[in-house]
């Protein structure tokens, strides 16, 4: 069993299972086509969600970029119908956006539990150290860290634009809307 595979408490986890048919009709897309396409035979790294226009949370995913240079993991805004999809999968609504989200083949964590683990599939050494601490401290104070952090994250400022990628160096890193979902 991989890090990705345990199961550290059912609220900051959730597995395919938990699928809400009523968040479902709120989008006019097959979000379950949408939200199986994003892990292939070819690609089934991790997808970290994000609020894009969040300074915060665009400086996290540069800084996680910049120190996984295996490319292990993948990112998409969560204000995307790929990132919508996958909230829905995972039985939350596709307007929840206010907190960070791991998405593997099959299961979500969110907020210091996905923060944790993403730390632990970064490059260096201690910052695999302090995802694994992460991850085994009592979630109530993790948790409460999260909370303080993520409700006063926009008074860092928000942006307008995303990182820009002009040698397509991290191309195969962005999970994009698939084309015909661009235009509805």
């Amino acid at each position: 069993m991989n890090m990705f595979e345990e199961n550290q408490g059912e609220s900051s986890t959730v597995t395919m299972s938990r699928q809400s048919s009523s968040d479902a009709t709120v989008v006019d897309w097959d979000w379950k086509a949408v939200a199986s396409s994003v892990f292939s035979e070819e690609d089934q790294r991790p997808i970290v969600l994000f609020d894009g226009v969040c300074n915060l949370c665009d400086a996290s995913v540069n800084f996680f970029m910049d120190h996984d240079s295996q490319g292990k993991l993948r990112f998409c805004g969560l204000h995307s119908k790929v990132a919508q999809s996958l909230l829905i999968r995972a039985g939350k609504k596709p307007t929840d956006q206010n907190q960070m989200v791991l998405v593997t083949k099959d299961k979500t964590y969110f907020s210091s539990e996905a923060v944790s683990r993403i730390c632990q599939q970064l490059d260096p050494m201690p910052l695999q150290l302090i995802g694994t601490v992460g991850r085994y401290t009592p979630k109530f104070i993790r948790e409460s860290i999260y909370k303080v952090v993520s409700a006063n994250r926009h008074r860092l400022g928000k942006n307008d634009a995303c990182r820009l990628d002009f040698d397509g160096e991290f191309t195969n890193r962005f999970v994009s809307d698939p084309i015909e979902l661009s235009e509805v």
